[in-house]
């Protein structure tokens, strides 16, 4: 096979398709890069490490007995003025030991604890965020509000450095950093790890660079009561990403929203596939919704805000459909292979080329940044994509030596390593970008089953934590398509987390 530029229409377009699916990882190779200037274009000149306001803490419990009291007790314990510091519980209609705990924390903390009933639970975490808000701003004590999630711990320092971003009036909310701290350490909670400190430590830091955010942190947001009350007083309840949405809301009324990796706290993650699914499922058509509701500011410039800039609305989309833009390189590659070999190996050549330096510059910028994850993590990160796809980047590395391996190991499995051989193996490249969602999605309904349930981390090791992700968030688009019922599913947790 020849390689050859593309010499009609067709054979032009489905090479440009194809190279458009580099987007995605183009566009995190560039946050990665701005994440770099974060040093010389952050906010800390302006923050004031002298300033304490007074922060309402609101916990939304609704069943969490199991994680409830040393939440509490970890709060109470923090490195912050205790008379600055009030932890508001509000039981959402538990029917667990959550209520018995919240008023033995109000008896051994009188005036710092103060326990919220709903009678009728089960609404969704912003309903109960808004009961705790209208106790919390119906009088003038709370100067800022710190909206976090039963199970979440916080280092000593996190909310002073949370807390001291907020002496600057144009900032209306500061987000920290949440590490996956599961305890005992499982595998999804590795591969999470990695994740986190992709999206918060790097892309966060990206977004603080250029001034907009996309999303406070749901387990770790300081609003201060002026932008709350700015707002509204209130968190929408109209969809499955409310933080997204006091995010957006924050800054069309020209408030900045602020990363700060050093306010750190730690929290449990799903354990399992299907609980991992869960929750993406949740947020991934909170995204989708939100983005409905927002569109119009997406790229359009502002002088109130910078929801309009150019990166990060390419960012954004990107992420939203990044399934989509594997799909449609995937399908293009298929057919050029049919239509015109030649093409479809130059197009192949490039995008996989390309794949391969972003994943190397990626993976290591991101397990630099961070010791602990570095350490946690390595074998998450490397193998993030799946075993298929780092195969596929070893061929591009090393084409010649890769081959003569495969001529070596195939004949032991009986087939002989001939050119049509390499040309079925050819095509199954080109299509797996595309399978490899498909083939995340039976990885999950194997999770679903008891007896296959040993092999899954296996199973995810070669297919690629990356790609049931993708799954994911094809089903959102499935779900939202259908106009399924957006309801709130509660993530189920131990209460063990690793705190050092």
């Amino acid at each position: 096979m020849s390689a050859a530029l593309p010499t009609e229409p067709l054979g032009w377009l489905l090479s440009i398709i194809v190279l458009l699916g580099a987007i995605p990882m183009f566009v995190s190779a560039t946050g990665h890069v701005l994440a770099g200037l974060h040093r010389v274009r952050d906010h800390y000149r302006q923050a004031d490490g002298a300033y304490q306001p007074r922060v309402a803490v609101i916990v939304p419990a609704w069943n969490e007995a199991s994680v409830l009291e040393h939440s509490i007790e970890r709060m109470m314990a923090l490195d912050y003025p205790s008379d600055k510091l009030r932890l508001v519980v509000v039981d959402d209609a538990s029917t667990d030991d959550t209520p018995q705990i919240a008023r033995e924390a109000v008896r051994r903390y009188p005036g710092r604890v103060v326990h919220l009933r709903r009678e009728r639970g089960g609404q969704g975490k912003a309903h109960t965020l808004n009961h705790g808000l209208a106790h919390v701003l119906a009088d003038d004590w709370a100067e800022a509000v710190l909206i976090t999630d039963a199970d979440v711990v916080f280092t000593p320092t996190a909310i002073g450095r949370m807390g001291r971003h907020l002496a600057d009036p144009s900032v209306g909310a500061v987000m920290g950093f949440i590490r996956e701290a599961s305890e005992p350490a499982h595998w999804v909670g590795r591969y999470v790890g990695f994740e986190y400190a992709t999206a918060q430590l790097a892309m966060r830091r990206a977004q603080n660079v250029v001034g907009v955010q996309g999303c406070l942190a749901g387990g770790a947001q300081m609003l201060s009561r002026a932008n709350l009350e700015a707002i509204g007083g209130r968190i929408d309840t109209t969809t499955l990403a409310e933080d997204t949405v006091t995010t957006m809301q924050t800054q069309l009324g020209g408030r900045r929203v602020v990363f700060d990796p050093n306010a750190e706290c730690w929290a449990e993650e799903p354990a399992s596939l299907v609980a991992l699914w869960k929750q993406r499922l949740r947020w991934a058509r909170g995204n989708l919704q939100v983005t409905r509701r927002f569109r119009s500011v997406f790229f359009r410039r502002s002088n109130e805000h910078h929801l309009g800039n150019w990166w990060f609305g390419t960012m954004w989309f990107s992420t939203l459909y990044l399934p989509a833009f594997m799909i449609a390189a995937s399908v293009a590659l298929v057919v050029l292979w049919f239509v015109d070999q030649g093409p479809a190996h130059i197009a192949f050549q490039l995008y996989w080329g390309l794949s391969t330096l972003l994943f190397i510059f990626g993976t290591t910028f991101v397990l630099l940044l961070d010791r602990r994850v570095a350490y946690q993590s390595w074998l998450a990160a490397l193998t993030f994509p799946g075993l298929v796809n780092l195969l596929i980047l070893a061929v591009m590395l090393a084409p010649r030596p890769m081959d003569a391996l495969a001529g070596q190991v195939m004949p032991t499995f009986g087939v002989t390593w001939d050119d049509r051989a390499r040309a079925i193996a050819v095509l199954l490249a080109y299509a797996w970008t595309g399978a490899a969602m498909l083939a995340g999605w039976l990885v999950y309904r194997a999770d679903r089953v008891a007896w296959l349930r040993p092999v899954v981390p296996a199973l995810v090791l070669v297919v690629g934590f990356g790609p049931v992700l993708c799954a994911v968030s094809i089903a959102a688009y499935v779900a939202e398509a259908r106009g399924a019922a957006s309801t709130w599913d509660k993530t189920e947790k131990t209460g063990k987390v690793r705190t050092s």
